[in-house]
Order: C-alpha cells, then structure tokens, then sequence
C-alpha cells in the first residue's frame, strides 16, 4: 500500500481530534483497501491504552496521525557478459 493512500484515507476520515469510538466506526465501514490496516492500528492503539494504562474507551481521543514514507531502493540488473 501506498503512503499517498493512507494519507487521502486520514485527509479524508479527519482522524485527529475525534472520539476514537466514532473513528472507529467510520474506519470499519471505509470503502477504500487501505483503510483497513489503519482501522487495525487505531484499534490495537486503543486496546493497549485501554489494558495497559487502564483509561476508559468513551474518553479516548486521537490526538495525532501520521503517515510516513518508507525506503525506496531499486534493484539494480547487471546486464549479462558478452560471450
């Protein structure tokens, strides 16, 4: 998947700043390919908020969203000796 991708899912969605149960919802039911592993990370984030700090789902709040490009890098083909 494409950074491009993500970052029109966020753009779109408007992540930051909601209530993470309304996100969650609108994730779930996004038409686009890519919005699935975001909905994954928003709702591992949650469950580990929730488990770990022992903060309550209603008062969650997605404060930041960030995509990132990665690596690039190419192969290079060696073109084959001349016999």
């Amino acid at each position: 998947m494409s950074a491009n991708k993500a970052e029109r899912v966020i753009e779109i969605d408007q992540i930051c700043g909601r209530l993470y149960e309304e996100r969650r919802m609108r994730l779930e039911l996004m038409p686009y390919r890519v919005g699935y592993p975001i909905f994954k990370l928003v709702y591992s984030a949650a469950t580990n908020a929730i488990h770990n700090v022992g903060l309550n789902e209603a008062s969650l709040i997605i404060s930041k969203a960030e995509v990132v490009k990665g690596y690039y890098c190419e192969k290079i083909k060696t073109s084959s000796s001349r016999a």
